[in-house]
């Protein structure tokens, strides 16, 4: 398991996430303070606050490729 911390700061951004995240076979999970949503559900993230950085959990150990194509939205 692996955790990244993003920033999605538009409604695009939002949708180029989604679409990049339900390639992987593997659960992934969008965290904000206390509320955590399945990442691959458009509706899910956006009952989250987006106004701060958001915790992305991978469940899977190899989540190389899918850290290279997040790297717009990671924030350190």
């Amino acid at each position: 398991m692996k955790s990244f911390n993003i920033v999605l700061n538009s409604i695009m951004d939002v949708k180029e996430f989604v679409n990049i995240v339900n390639k992987c076979p593997y659960d992934i999970d969008l965290a904000s303070s206390r509320y955590v949503v399945d990442a691959k559900s458009i509706m899910g993230i956006f009952s989250l606050d987006l106004s701060k950085p958001l915790t992305l959990t991978v469940h899977s150990d190899d989540c190389d490729d899918l850290a290279s194509e997040l790297k717009k939205f990671s924030v350190e």
